[in-house]
C-alpha cells in the first residue's frame, strides 16, 4: 500500500480526521488485498497472533471456491474445526446459536469464508464466544467486512446489530473477479449509496442536530470516482476495477466503524430495503442485498432530487401516524418493534413548529449543503446499468404497490431520520 493510502494509515493510526486533525486507527489488525493470495494464507493468519485453534466457517459452495484451500494451508499449522454450514444460511439470530452451539471449546479465533451472511454470522458467533474473527472473502457483494455491525433478523425485524470489527480481513482479486456477476454487481449496489446516505444522515444533523462526520466520506475520495468510471469493467474481470471495488467496501466498512454505527452506510435506502425483506410477499424472488440496496438507492435519489428541486421550504405537520397503524401493517410483534423506534422520531406539534421555522429560516444553506453531497438519480443509474446491474424495483420482481408501501413504511422500521420522514411528514 502507498504511504498516503487510508487503509494503510488507519491500520497505523495515523489518519488524520478531516474536521478535528484527530488521528484515527482502525480497529482491524490487517487488511490485504492482492490480485492473488495463494499460498499466503497461513503467514496472514500466522501474523495475528490469535493462538492455535481455529474454527473455519463456510458454507458448501464458499467452502468449495476457497475455503477448502484456506483449510489446506492452515491445517500444518493450526487446529483447525471445519463447520460447513447448510447452503444459503439467514442470518438470524436462531442460526447464531445454532453455530455457536458447534463451536468447539477453546476456540481462539473464527475464520469466516464468505462474504455478507457468513460473515455477519461469523462476527456474532465470535461475539458470543469472546474470540476475535477474521474473514477471507469470497464476494465483492458488500461493505460490511471491516465494519463492527451485523445485519441480523429478530423477531422478524432485520436489525443492524453492535458486533465487533474483524481483526483481519483477506481479498484475493482473483477469486472475487470469478465469483458470480450477480455478486459484483451487488457490491456496486451496495456502493452507490453512499450519496443518498451520506445527504440522508447530513439532512438529520442540520435539521435536528444529530451527530454526523465527514471521515467516512473523506476516505472514499479516491476510489468512489474511480469505481463508478469502471462499473463496466467489473463483471469482465477487470482487477483494477475489482480493486478499486474492494477498496470501497473495506474503507466504506471502516467509516461505518469509526462512527460507532452504521449511519455513513445505511439510511433511507436501507430501510426500504430492510422493509422488502421483512415483508416480501410469498413467491416473489430474494435478490442480493446489494441488488436491493442499488435499486433502493436510486428511489432514494429520486426523492431527495424531488425535494432539492425546489427553492421553497417544505412545511411538516405533526407525524400521523399511530401505534395502532404500526402494529396494524407489521403485525404485533415487529409491529411493536418498529412503533418503539418511530416513537423516538414523531413530530408533535411543537417540534412541527420548530423544524418549519429552522426550514424557512435555513432552506437556502441547508439545501446547498445537501445538493453538495449527492450525485442524482440519473447518473447512478447510468453507473449501475453499465454494470448490467438493476435499477428499477420490477426488475427486482417488486410491484409498483409493494414499492409504494415501502416508501411509505420504511421510516417506520428504525429511529433513523431522513428523507423519507421528511417528506412523509410534508404530506408529500
Amino acid at each position: 500500500m502507498r504511504a498516503s493510502d487510508p487503509i494503510a494509515l488507519l491500520l497505523d493510526g495515523r489518519y488524520a480526521d478531516p474536521e478535528t486533525g484527530q488521528l484515527l486507527r482502525a480497529e482491524a489488525r490487517s487488511v490485504v488485498i492482492a490480485d492473488s493470495l495463494a499460498g499466503d494464507e497461513a503467514d496472514l493468519v500466522g501474523a495475528l497472533n490469535v493462538g492455535r485453534r481455529l474454527a473455519l466457517i463456510a458454507d458448501a459452495t464458499t467452502y468449495r471456491v476457497l475455503g477448502e484451500r484456506v483449510e489446506r494451508a492452515l491445517v500444518g499449522r493450526f487446529t483447525v474445526q471445519r463447520l460447513v454450514i447448510r447452503e444459503a444460511p439467514h442470518a438470524d439470530a436462531e442460526t447464531v446459536a445454532s453455530i455457536a452451539r458447534e463451536l468447539a471449546p477453546g476456540t481462539d479465533a473464527v475464520v469466516a469464508v464468505g462474504s455478507g451472511t457468513l460473515n455477519d454470522l461469523s462476527k456474532m458467533v465470535a461475539l458470543e464466544r469472546g474470540c476475535p474473527q477474521l474473514v477471507f472473502a469470497t464476494a465483492p457483494s458488500m461493505n460490511g467486512y471491516t465494519s463492527l455491525s451485523a445485519s441480523i433478523t429478530s423477531d422478524g425485524v432485520k436489525r443492524s446489530v453492535r458486533a465487533a470489527t474483524p481483526i483481519a480481513a483477506f481479498f484475493d482479486l482473483g477469486v472475487l473477479a470469478a465469483a458470480p456477476p450477480r455478486m459484483i454487481r451487488a457490491g456496486l449496489g451496495d456502493s452507490v449509496c453512499r450519496p443518498t446516505a451520506q445527504a440522508d444522515w447530513l439532512l438529520s444533523h442540520l435539521l435536528l442536530g444529530r451527530p454526523y462526520r465527514e471521515a467516512p466520506f473523506a476516505l472514499l475520495a479516491s476510489d468512489e470516482p474511480e469505481l463508478l468510471e469502471r462499473a463496466a469493467a467489473l463483471v469482465a474481470g477487470d482487477l483494477v476495477a475489482m480493486r478499486h471495488l474492494v477498496r470501497t467496501l473495506v474503507l466504506s466498512g471502516f467509516g461505518m466503524t469509526l462512527c460507532g454505527g452504521s449511519f455513513p452506510a445505511s439510511q433511507g435506502e436501507h430501510l426500504v430495503s430492510h422493509y422488502a425483506e421483512m415483508m416480501r410477499p410469498h413467491g416473489v424472488p430474494e435478490p442480493f442485498h446489494g441488488e436491493q440496496i442499488g435499486v433502493c438507492s436510486i428511489a432514494m435519489a429520486s426523492l431527495q432530487d424531488r425535494v432539492l428541486a425546489s427553492d421553497v421550504a417544505p412545511v411538516v405537520r405533526p407525524t400521523a401516524v399511530t401505534r395502532e397503524d404500526v402494529i396494524a401493517h407489521f403485525g404485533p410483534i415487529a409491529g411493536e418493534a418498529c412503533w418503539q423506534e418511530l416513537a423516538q422520531k414523531r413530530l408533535d406539534a411543537a417540534a412541527a413548529e420548530e423544524l418549519n421555522a429552522r426550514l424557512a429560516r435555513e432552506w437556502g444553506t441547508i439545501r446547498a449543503r445537501l445538493a453538495a453531497v449527492t450525485l442524482g438519480a440519473a447518473p447512478l443509474t447510468r453507473v449501475l446499468r453499465a454494470a448490467g446491474a438493476a435499477a428499477l424495483p420490477d426488475e427486482l420482481g417488486w410491484s409498483e404497490a409493494f414499492f409504494a408501501a415501502a416508501l411509505q413504511h420504511a421510516r417506520e422500521i428504525r429511529n433513523r431520520y431522513t428523507f423519507l420522514d421528511l417528506v412523509a411528514d410534508a404530506g408529500w
